[in-house]
C-alpha cells in the first residue's frame, strides 16, 4: 500500500467521510456514523489539549480513521482513549490500523501516562495485544490498557 498515507485531521469534511461511514454501517458498525453525528453537533471534535484525529489515506480517499480523546470516563488526570478506529475492508490487512494506532500511540505519549479503549470485537481484541494493550475484565468502560512512558517515539 505505497500510495496510502497517515494525516493528522485540523477539521473533519463530512462529506468526505461519508463513503467510510456508509460502508461501517453496512457492515453492521455504528461507530463511524456516531462520530460524524458528534463531530456534527460539537460534542466531539478532537479539538481539546490532549485530542487528535488521523485519517488513512490512499491518495485523496479517506480509507480509515481513528481519533484520541481524553478519556471521558476516567477520575484520574492523564489517560486518553482511543476512539472510532477504522479502516476500509478491502485496506484491512495491509497495516493501515497499525499505522494509524502508531500515530495515535505518538500522540498520547506527549499527553498522556495510559491509553485505554473499549471493544467486544475478538480480532480487535487480538490486534490490540499485538500493539502491547493489556486486556482489562472487569471494567465497563474499558477492555484494553496501554501504559505510555511519557516520550514521544519511544513505542515506535
Amino acid at each position: 500500500m505505497k500510495d496510502v498515507s497517515i494525516q493528522r485531521l485540523h477539521r473533519l469534511d463530512l462529506k468526505e467521510i461519508a463513503p467510510l461511514a456508509q460502508e461501517s454501517r453496512d457492515e453492521g458498525f455504528r461507530h463511524i456514523t456516531r462520530m460524524t453525528d458528534e463531530y456534527e453537533s460539537g460534542t466531539n471534535r478532537f479539538d481539546q489539549p490532549g485530542e487528535a484525529l488521523f485519517a488513512a489515506r490512499d491518495r485523496e480517499r479517506i480509507i480509515g480513521i481513528c481519533g484520541l480523546n481524553q478519556d471521558p470516563y476516567s477520575m484520574t488526570a492523564g489517560v486518553g482513549r482511543v476512539r472510532r478506529l477504522y479502516v476500509s475492508k478491502s485496506y484491512r490487512r495491509h497495516g493501515v490500523a497499525r499505522s494509524l494506532m502508531e500515530q495515535v500511540i505518538l500522540e498520547a505519549n506527549r499527553h498522556y501516562s495510559v491509553l485505554v479503549l473499549k471493544t467486544d470485537h475478538p480480532i480487535a481484541d487480538r490486534f490490540y495485544d499485538s500493539l502491547g494493550f493489556i486486556s482489562i475484565g472487569d471494567d465497563d468502560n474499558v477492555s484494553h490498557m496501554l501504559r505510555l512512558d511519557g516520550r514521544s517515539g519511544s513505542r515506535f
